[in-house]
């Protein structure tokens, strides 16, 4: 009889690694392809199978990861909002998650793309305040230089741009964006061609992002209008040369844009 109990345990021990074995092996293969789909820049199905895996997954540290790539994707494709909820369910979830200072930082990205610069800069200081090792001071000194360049401060987006070591990695856009900031201007005056003023910063964030795609240097400015009310401009570009933002607003002109160049 115990024999005949050793055979039975033995029996559901192997059913159950025959179960287990290849869920955990199929996870890990589906976390690989959500990887994949992520780096070749499909996001729409990286998102669409990320989101199948969650729908199966207990919220737990391993998942971690794969919440944070699916918040990503997201933000890289448009969807700030939802990326907001993922990297909120990171910080506030998933308890000791290795990517905690990754998700504040893309977190505060999802209000900087949305022009709530304040928000922005909150989270970033946060991460610096609460996590003064942290790896990431680098791409947190370099999106703060771009915060305050945005506000109109070159002083200070001057100072945090200073901060990136020269030895940083940073892609070709982000030179771009560097060399085309208050910083190499003299003085405080920069000049940039304004393409669009919305009330409402869904359209004002669309436009950035199809100019973005062109190649542009576009980005969004909060202003208030003469009875409070807040707007949302989109200006392309950031010049020390009143020829050089002229040529720019021609090549916009004909492109069929609204355009007027602002100091």
């Amino acid at each position: 009889m115990l024999k005949l109990q050793s055979f039975a345990n033995l029996m559901l021990f192997m059913i159950s690694a025959l179960c287990i074995g290849p869920s955990i092996n199929a996870y890990a293969l589906n976390i690989e392809a959500v990887k994949e789909d992520f780096l070749k820049g499909d996001y729409k199905s990286a998102i669409l199978q990320g989101e199948k895996i969650i729908a199966r997954a207990s919220r737990s540290d391993t998942v971690d990861e794969l919440y944070y790539i699916l918040g990503l994707c997201y933000l890289k494709d448009g969807n700030y909002l939802r990326a907001s909820d993922i990297f909120e369910i990171i910080l506030n979830e998933i308890s000791s998650s290795r990517f905690k200072d990754e998700a504040k930082m893309s977190l505060g990205d999802t209000f900087f793309l949305r022009g709530y610069l304040d928000e922005a800069e909150k989270h970033y200081r946060e991460i610096l305040e609460n996590s003064p090792r942290t790896e990431l001071k680098p791409q947190l000194f370099y999106r703060l230089s771009q915060l305050y360049f945005r506000k109109g401060d070159a002083r200070k987006g001057k100072e945090y741009i200073d901060k990136v070591p020269d030895g940083f990695p940073i892609n070709e856009r982000i030179k771009i964006d560097a060399q085309l900031s208050p910083a190499k201007t003299s003085g405080d005056i920069f000049y940039s061609v304004q393409v669009g003023s919305f009330r409402e910063n869904k359209n004002a964030v669309n436009l950035v992002n199809r100019l973005k795609v062109k190649g542009y240097n576009a980005y969004l400015e909060e202003a208030s209008g003469r009875r409070g009310e807040r707007t949302y401009r989109v200006k392309v570009g950031r010049f020390a040369d009143r020829k050089d933002v002229s040529d720019l607003q021609i090549k916009l002109s004909h492109e069929g844009y609204p355009t007027k160049i602002c100091p």
